[in-house]
């Protein structure tokens, strides 16, 4: 079966426009419209339209979505969803389907078609991980858990999302919610009775989530982040809360209280009366990871401790504090979510999450690692993690994204600077902006780290992790920090192929060619 049908169910469970109507508040049927047409599908790419779908026609920034609307009924949709200025702009161009209305239509989004898919979230047990850093890790951990309990699993977040299983391209942490609803009936159709999902504050802000039912919802922890879209921290703050409290709310929170925030999460959750368990590293919680051995080959063992005196040993295969975190975090969730710790811990124990703490390993002498640490505190923690692994030198490759919250790049730079012997500053993902503008800013960060570690400007990628390779000697570490798993650099709008585990590869094996012709 082709990837692509992945995306949607083969048997769609369906419902009528007037169902619709009826389920989610604030949808109406415009005049003369024919409630009984059947819908199957909801999209709001006209590009993607199916026989029987409801196009969504929203506004955008540049151009209303019913602009597209010819495309998609002439593909098959059979129903139109947008505002009344989508609808003047479909009787001006005598679009003939019936149409349903919402004043912030995109808003909806998620509940309408969670009502046309059949609720498809409340048909297995769905986990919702948010938080600035370790929601990817942590899924992946919480998959392997909720697999090792005998459950087919769905998979949703930043390196992809796989269905029992079976890789599916997406683009998005979290989908729109026509095609998250789309997704979620597809892994109830294929028999997944358990899914883990990354949910970004962007998500939680435009109600991406919307309809969907989270058996459990999670909190990891919060740093600085997108401050390009929220204004400010309690902005952001404010966004992730709405998994934990209000109309969309989890059914059972498990929340990390290593940070002010994760306690500020608790105790709105706690204050409104809705189930809670909480998790920590540090300090009191209901669950604490502690008594942590770890081994030179990156594995950490560490016994969890909760209610009524209970301790459970359970192994991460990968390095950092903030990994034991992660996995305790794992573990607890998978608990609420039904699983014997046993089984759980079975399940993590042997993780491996792409372009998290990534050993590449050509024989070389020191230690070569790729990580998406793209936020200051991440970078911060990973640095920390590598440096207690070796009594080397550290190198670290590192830059900053284009398009996205400026006031993080010099504290890249002062991150990196303050941490490590080398500091490479390079390109990330420019986008839009001029590269070299980025890279000053995160150079000014690092420069003005007194007594820091010495700062090169290369802005070639592929040259900066040649030239840290170059650098380094026996014992020492090379990271290559922000990318992570990303197979594309994007510059200017083209997204070009690169991905910095082959050129860490590539790197260290020309080291190895040249040292073999040398001798």
């Amino acid at each position: 079966m082709p990837e692509s049908t992945l995306t949607r169910p083969d048997h769609p469970h369906g419902a009528t426009a007037a169902e619709v109507v009826a389920q989610v508040p604030g949808v109406v049927l415009a005049d003369g419209a024919d409630g009984r047409v059947r819908l199957t599908g909801a999209t709001v790419r006209a590009q993607e339209a199916r026989p029987g779908d409801l196009f969504c026609a929203v506004p955008g920034t540049a151009t209303h979505g019913a602009r597209f609307a010819a495309g998609a009924i002439e593909a098959g949709a059979v129903a139109v969803l947008t505002d009344a200025d989508g609808a003047a702009l479909l009787a001006e161009e005598g679009q003939d389907v019936p149409v349903l209305l919402h004043g912030d239509p995109r808003s909806v989004l998620g509940p309408v078609a969670a009502v046309v898919y059949g609720a498809p979230s409340s048909r297995m047990t769905l986990v919702g991980i948010t938080g600035t850093s370790g929601k990817t890790t942590t899924s992946y951990l919480v998959e392997a858990a909720l697999a090792a309990g005998g459950n087919p699993t769905g998979l949703i977040g930043t390196v992809g999302t796989r269905i029992a299983g079976v890789d599916v391209p997406t683009t998005l942490t979290t989908p729109e919610g026509t095609a998250l609803q789309g997704l979620f009936a597809s892994m109830v159709e294929r028999g997944v009775t358990a899914a883990v999902m990354e949910v970004s504050s962007h998500a939680l802000a435009q109600n991406r989530a919307g309809g969907s039912r989270f058996a459990v919802g999670a909190f990891t922890n919060l740093s600085q982040d997108h401050l390009d879209y929220h204004p400010t921290m309690e902005d952001y703050f404010a966004a992730k809360s709405l998994l934990f409290v209000g109309p969309q709310a989890c059914e059972r929170a498990v929340i990390c209280v290593d940070d002010e925030w994760g306690h500020r999460m608790a105790e709105l959750r706690r204050a409104a009366g809705s189930p809670l368990v909480t998790v920590a590293t540090a300090g009191p919680a209901d669950w604490t990871a502690g008594e942590v051995a770890a081994y030179s080959d990156g594995t950490q063992r560490f016994t969890l401790s909760g209610p009524d005196g209970q301790t459970f040993s359970a192994v991460v295969g990968l390095p950092g504090a903030y990994n034991v975190a992660n996995a305790a975090l794992a573990l607890v969730i998978a608990h609420e979510a039904g699983i014997p710790l046993a089984d759980a811990a079975r399940g993590i124990g042997a993780v491996a999450v792409p372009g998290r703490v990534q050993r590449i390993d050509r024989g070389q002498d020191f230690l070569a690692v790729v990580d998406y640490a793209h936020k200051p505190a991440a970078l911060d923690a990973v640095i920390a993690t590598l440096r207690g692994q070796t009594a080397g030198r550290i190198a670290v490759v590192v830059g900053a994204g284009g398009d996205r919250d400026r006031g993080k790049r010099p504290l890249m730079g002062e991150a990196a600077a303050g941490a490590a012997e080398l500091v490479i500053v390079t390109d990330d993902n420019p986008r839009t902006e001029d590269p070299a503008a980025i890279r000053a800013a995160v150079m000014a960060g690092a420069r003005a780290v007194t007594g820091g570690g010495e700062v090169r400007e290369i802005g070639d990628r592929r040259a900066a992790i040649a030239e840290a390779v170059n650098w380094a000697r026996t014992g020492d570490v090379v990271l290559v920090a922000g990318k992570g798993h990303e197979a594309g650099q994007e510059i200017h709008g083209v997204k070009h192929p690169f991905d910095d585990r082959d050129e860490l590869a590539a790197a260290l094996e020309s080291r190895a060619a040249a040292g073999e012709a040398r001798a």
